[in-house]
This record gives C-alpha cells, structure tokens and sequence, in this order.
C-alpha cells in the first residue's frame, strides 16, 4: 500500500517474507539523507564519540600535522573535521551522497576549517597518483555494493592515490561478531517526534547483513520504508580482500565500542574492528610537462545571421559583449588553446578542415544551425558524423529536451512530478474540453529562451486562454502543438548540475527567482520579457540562493540525477522546477545545454559555489575532458585531476 504525506507518495510495505528481495543493488545512491542523520545520529552525530574515535586513529596512522589524509566516504564530516581541529592542514572529505557533501562545505565554511570536499564515487577517485600519506574509510563505510569486487575496485584506487609506504585504516563492523549476534527486530524512539522499527536478516550466501528500517513520524506517519546491505568482513576476510588488492603489512590494531546517549539499537556501529595495511609501490613515474595546450573548437551561433529569437532578430551590441566575456574567460584557461568557429555556410568544410587540430569540441552553438532552435540537435548531428568529440548533449538528448510534453512523460514515468497540462495539436482550431481550472499558462511545446512565453501566457478565463494559443501560432508557427499547463504559484527555482553522474559531478547551489520588485499585478513568469527586454518590469527580476527545506532540496538534487541519466545529458545542464500551492517541486523543463552567458543562470548558479565564470567553463571542459578520457593535465600542487 501507499500512504501520502506532503502531497508525497511514500511506499509503505506490510510485512515481508524476504527482506533480500527488495534490496536495491543501488540503495546507497539514496539512503544517507537527513533520515540517516536522524536514525544514526546517536552515534554519527555525537562529538563524544567521534573524538575517542579520532583518538585511535591518529594513535595508529602517527602522520605528520602537514601530511596527506583523505577521509574517504567521509558523509558529513565528522572525522575530517575532528582532524582538522587538531591541527592537521590537509585534510580532504569524499563521499557519495550530496546531501552529506553540502552539509559538511556549509559547516566547513561556517566554521572555517579548511577541509576540502569532494563529491563522487569512490571506484573512481578524482585525484592524482601518490596524493596522501593516510587514507581512512571509517564509521562503517565499507561493504555495501552487491560484489565484494566493486569493494575491490575501491581498494585499488586507494593504493593508486597513497603515496608508497601510504596507510590505509579501516574501521568497520566484526562480521564474524555481528553475523552470530545481530538484532532481528528491535525499535526506538529518535526524538519526541520521530521513532524507528528495524527488521535484521542474514543473506542467503550470510554474507551481507539484509535491513529494513521503517521512520515514523507522530504526524506525519511514515515517512520512510528502506531496505539495505552491508556486507560482514570477519578480520581475516579483510586481511585476505587486502592482500588481493596488493597492500601487505596487515594489522588489527583495536576494536571500537560505540557506547549511543539513547542506549538503543546500535546495529552495524555496535562492534568495530580497526584495522591498517601498507601499500609497498615505487613511485609513479612523473610525466613530462609540455607547455603545449589542448586545442579545443567553440563553435557558436553565426551572428551574420537572422534569429528570431532575439528581440529585433538578429545580433545586437549586448550579444557581442557576451561573445567577448566568453572569449575574455577561456583565454584565462591555462590548459587549453580555442579555435572558434561561427560561419554556418561554410561550417561543414570548416570542420573537415579543422578536425585534425582539434581534439573535441566546445559546443556553444544552442541558438542551432542556421540560429534556427530547431536545429539546435542538427548541430551535434554533424559533430557526430564527422566523428568529433563534443560537450554537451547528443542529437537524442536535445531533441527529447525540446519537447517539452515528452519531457514531462519520461517525468511522469519516473514518478517525477510535473503540472497538470494538454496538449493542443496544430490541428485543433478549437476545443469544447478544458481538464483544468484556470489560472494556466501557455507555451511553444518546442522551443527554449522562452521565446513566445510573455506575461499574456498566464491566462485567468478562457478568453484570454484563446488569445494566448492565437498570439503563439502567430509568433512560433501554426504546425506545431502548444502546451497549457497549469499555472503554479510557488517558488520558481533552478538546479544545475556540472559534470557526469554517477562518478564525477556538482549539483550547483539551487536559485529561486526573486518577484519582490514586480508589480503586483503582474503574473509572475521568468519569461521572455525579462530575459530579452531591458524596458519590460520584468527585468528587474533577480536570482537568488533558494530558501528551501532539506527534505525538498534532497528531492530535487535526487530527481535531477535520475533525470539526467535518464534523458542522455553530459558534462552540464539545468533544471528548471516550480512549487505548487502545497510546496511539492514540480518539474517544468530540463535544459541539456543551458545557457552559457556570464550573466546566465547557470554562471549565477556557480557564482554562488564560489566558481567564477572562467571556473564555471573550465569545469565544464574539464567534464567533457573527463568523459572522453583525455589525458588531463595535473595542477602541479594539487591532488585533484
């Protein structure tokens, strides 16, 4: 069955004969939330506990104050913080989960720390070889893909990035002790407000430790039904995983006893086993510096040519200076070198020409060929044919992202809210069914910019509701079907996301547009007017950090990777939301190669990540780099690549 809370379907199980069966081999892309803060938090969450942990783990790794430690699948924190507080400077946190990584820069700034932290997948480190003297997996952060050769995976990126004669500490629950001695059921009380009932079962193979944790809420009822794996790793397992992934030099150094405030269920956390191996290596051989820069094309939209998107359709002055901010920016980019490429009647030779000079390409070309939206896909096609490498989206992932009604139904498929809406064909002069109530708004079904989205698209009455379908045809064209959704009140925000799940991204820091200065008449739509027309009201339009709650931001950075992957994305894109009435995000369009100006909303995104404009590209070339597997150049005192 299914209870709704929040105008949010949240899946509730009865009781189930099989915990294994609905474990998702993914279940970690999800479950260290706010939710996992609430239910571990006696232990991960306490100060007390962390010290004394800090305590054993300093006495066993004896590393320098300036040396190298990455806290890997560090969550929130903790440890790198407790470190850090001691004086150690360099000091690194990597993990998974956004919500974790987003909650530890934001106490890292408030409190000055000086903790880098990282977003990604630990099969995959973003770092240098020879990088750290100690690696640290603890608190039980170990075990949960459904092969112990992804657990491999991560092993062997650990001795890559440690230095040699590097250490890595583990810090993780006894098998052998939790596989004879685990709970089978048990419940607590959180907080006044919330308690938990957990279900405990060994794995067919019992070698994973099967959970269901059910989060109640005295109001709000269930709020989470979630099932998950860790597998037990005796101490002779570890030994034997280590000497596989070539560390030698094993040592059970202590056990760890979590002694929780609430004195309840501490599952996996009861009994700890620490634990530290050795990586014998040479060095990695150093590379040869060249100065020699990698030549990157830009290719553009043809300002010799006519746009109807632009107000008087065509280039203007404000468009040149957007040209030479971009050209200004990529020039402060030491590791490339740009060719740009604008002329559209030539393009096609100008390609052969250039393509063994270059190799990818930095596609900027969203007004489309010919400036013509509709070939925006056209553009990428053609990279594609003459077998350039290119950022951005493919012609797939930009032609379902200009339909705006299939967007919504690989959405709504996904169980991803989106409005209410129809669809008018070009075919229908007129209709005698309305399915929603008034306020709607109307919009191009294909299109961006929000070229034919003005003020008169919000429509109060069927009157004004024909006038908007008859000033769209005449605007955009009689042959393609117009979209009326219904008109949401909300905050209207934006996410974005910079470079590529699962392994390596950013989901930038969310905005909401800011209407206070608008009249109060005015509906209130970042719409053409305020991106194209300096005279209209609407201009004075701001963005600004969006003011939302966790459990919201949670949902949209979550909803926004799936999407992502789902609609074939690469290296960048935004997503463009709207709160109804209720507070529930709902999904208006996703943008696969938003927009790239200095002043646009992705860079404003970026600003607000203390990334500047030039930072803002280079990461998205670095992306695309990345993607293609292109050698990186490495920055000569830094562990990043």
């Amino acid at each position: 069955m299914s209870k709704i809370r929040d105008k949010k379907i949240i899946e509730v199980l009865g009781p189930v004969d099989n915990l294994e069966s609905y474990v998702k081999a993914d279940w970690w892309r999800h479950l260290f939330n706010a939710n996992y803060l609430r239910t571990d938090g006696d232990v991960v969450e306490d100060s007390d506990i962390t010290s004394k942990e800090v305590d054993i783990f300093l006495a066993t790794l004896e590393i320098s104050k300036d040396g190298g430690i990455l806290d890997l699948c560090c969550g929130q924190g903790r440890h790198a913080f407790e470190i850090a507080k001691r004086g150690y400077t360099n000091v690194v946190g990597f993990d998974r989960s956004h919500y974790l990584i987003d909650r530890a820069r934001k106490n890292n700034e408030t409190n000055r720390l000086n903790v880098t932290f990282k977003e990604g997948d630990a099969r995959k480190l973003p770092f240098r070889n020879d990088s750290f003297d100690a690696v640290l997996i603890a608190g039980n952060s170990f075990g949960y893909f459904e092969s112990n050769q992804d657990d491999i995976k991560i092993l062997h990126e650990v001795k890559r990035v440690l230095k040699p004669n590097g250490k890595l500490l583990l810090d993780i629950t006894d098998g052998h002790y939790m596989r004879e001695h685990f709970q089978a059921r048990s419940w607590e009380w959180i907080d006044k407000n919330y308690f938990v009932c957990r279900e405990r079962s060994l794995s067919e193979s019992r070698d994973r430790l099967i959970s269901r944790e059910v989060i109640t809420h005295t109001k709000k009822g269930v709020i989470a039904d979630q099932f998950y794996a860790e597998r037990l790793y005796s101490t002779d397992d570890l030994k034997d995983l280590l000497v596989k992934a070539g560390f030698e030099n094993f040592y059970n150094c202590a056990k760890v006893l979590s002694e929780s405030k609430r004195n309840q269920d501490l599952g996996m956390m009861a009994e700890r086993i620490v634990v530290t191996a050795v990586v014998k290596k040479e060095w990695s051989p150093i590379k040869k510096r060249t100065k020699e820069k990698d030549p990157v094309l830009v290719l553009m939209g043809d300002p010799s040519k006519s746009d109807v998107v632009k107000p008087d359709s065509g280039f203007d002055d404000d468009d040149y200076y957007t040209i030479n901010e971009l050209k200004r920016a990529l020039s402060g980019l030491s590791k490339y070198k740009f060719i740009y490429l604008n002329q559209h009647d030539t393009l096609i030779k100008d390609l052969q020409k250039v393509k063994s000079e270059c190799k990818f390409v930095l596609n900027l070309c969203d007004e489309g060929y010919n400036n013509e939206a509709s070939k925006e896909l056209h553009v990428a096609a053609l990279l594609e044919v003459f077998g350039f490498q290119y950022s951005g989206g493919t012609p797939q992932c930009l032609s379902y992202c200009f339909d705006k009604s299939l967007t919504r139904g690989i959405a709504k498929e996904m169980d991803i809210p989106v409005p209410r809406a129809f669809v008018i064909k070009p075919e229908d002069i007129q209709f005698f069914e309305f399915p929603l109530s008034f306020p709607v708004i109307v919009k191009p079904n294909f299109g961006d910019s929000s070229f034919g989205i003005t003020q008169k698209n919000v429509c109060y009455d069927l009157q004004s509701l024909e006038n908007a379908i008859i000033g769209i045809r005449e605007k955009c064209g009689y042959n393609d079907p117009i979209l009326v959704e219904t008109f949401l009140t909300g905050k209207d925000i934006s996410l974005g996301i910079i470079g590529n799940p699962p392994t390596s991204y950013t989901i930038l820091p969310i905005i909401e547009e800011d209407y206070s200065a608008l009249p109060k008449e005015l509906p209130r739509i970042c719409g053409y007017e305020a991106k194209w027309d300096p005279n209209s009201p609407y201009w004075k339009i701001k963005s600004v950090p969006a003011n939302l709650s966790e459990d919201v931001e949670r949902f949209l950075g979550a909803s926004c990777l799936k999407l992502f992957e789902r609609l074939g994305c690469r290296d960048y894109a935004r997503f463009d939301w709207r709160l109804d009435e209720n507070g529930t995000p709902r999904l208006l369009e996703v943008n696969p190669n938003p927009g790239w100006c200095w002043d646009g909303h992705l860079a404003k995104m970026a600003k607000l990540q203390d990334m500047s404009y030039g930072d803002m590209l280079e990461s998205i070339l670095d992306a695309c780099k990345n993607r293609i597997s292109l050698p990186a150049e490495k920055a000569e005192n830094s562990p990043f690549a």
